[in-house]
This record gives C-alpha cells, sequence and structure tokens, in this order.
C-alpha cells in the first residue's frame, strides 16, 4: 500500500513537470560562423552560387530545404576566388547550411550560414562544434571529416550540405 502511494505521488509530480514546460521562442537573426580573415562577417557579398535574401527559412520550417540552382554561364578561372552556398539540410534541431570560398578548387574557408541556435543549449554547442567542423574541412579539402562528439546531428547537417557546395563547385 505504501509503495502504491509513492509511485502515485511521483507519477502526479512528473506530469505536472511535463505540463509546465513552455515552448521555445524563435530566435533572432542567425549570426554566422565563419572562418578565415574576415569571412564570415558579411555574407551579403553577390555571388553566383548564393541564394536570395529571401530564402532563409525559420528553424523547423521545411520552407528553405531546398537550394539555390548551381551557377550557370562560364566557369570561374581556375585561381579565382569564388563562393559556393551548399544546400540547406535539415537536421533534427534546425537546419545547417554552409558556404564554401574557395581559391580555384582549394577550401579556403568555410562560413555557417545557417544551424541551429534556437535554444540556450543549441548556441552553446555549436560555438564549440562548429569552428572545429571548419577547421577539420579546410585541413582535409574535403567534406570527408569526422563529427564532433555531442553535436552529431549538427555535424551531419554540416558535412551534407559542405558536400552540395563542393559539388556544385566542380559542376
Amino acid at each position: 500500500m505504501r509503495r502504491a502511494v509513492v509511485t502515485s505521488a511521483a507519477t502526479a509530480a512528473g506530469v505536472v513537470l511535463l505540463l509546465s514546460l513552455k515552448p521555445h521562442e524563435a530566435a533572432g537573426p542567425t549570426p554566422v560562423i565563419g572562418t578565415g580573415s574576415g569571412s564570415g562577417t558579411d555574407v551579403s557579398q553577390p555571388s553566383a552560387a548564393q541564394p536570395s535574401a529571401g530564402t532563409g527559412a525559420a528553424p523547423g520550417s521545411s520552407a528553405g530545404s531546398s537550394a539555390a540552382p548551381a551557377p550557370s554561364g562560364s566557369a570561374a578561372p581556375s585561381g579565382a576566388t569564388r563562393k559556393v552556398s551548399g544546400n540547406t539540410v535539415n537536421t533534427r534541431y534546425g537546419p545547417v547550411q554552409v558556404q564554401v570560398t574557395l581559391a580555384g578548387s582549394r577550401i579556403t574557408a568555410v562560413d555557417v550560414v545557417k544551424y541551429p541556435n534556437s535554444e540556450r543549449r543549441d548556441r552553446e554547442i555549436n560555438s564549440s562544434a562548429l569552428p572545429v567542423l571548419n577547421q577539420e574541412a579546410i585541413s582535409a579539402q574535403s567534406a570527408h571529416i569526422d563529427v564532433v562528439s555531442g553535436a552529431t546531428y549538427t555535424s551531419d547537417g554540416y558535412v551534407r550540405s559542405l558536400q552540395s557546395a563542393l559539388d556544385r563547385a566542380k559542376g
């Protein structure tokens, strides 16, 4: 009898705690995390592969799940510096999109344009994981990089977006 009372009280307390949870609030503008000297501070520079300013989606929405089409027309010279945006990849915690700066075929910088940041914990995890992913991508010169422990979903979205940007840059 005593065990039933304790179990009932614990169940009631659990239900009250669950009902008191508040839904998350929408975050403000997404800051850009980048690498290299000065990159990542301004992604509004025109680029043939950069999507228009109105294609961004709020975290959790399905809009913006497709990226801009691959650039067409004349190919850039092999030594020219160019920026190529990857697809926006929807993850469990929000969208991830990267923009790669290439000098010829060499990755010189990676800017994370979209990443999960609606919750405090998302911002905490990604503030340490994204710079590591950026350095790994530059070191590897490809999308074949290890995921960051604790940021598995973001890492997976990052790798998929990076690979789509590199594929676009080749085509």
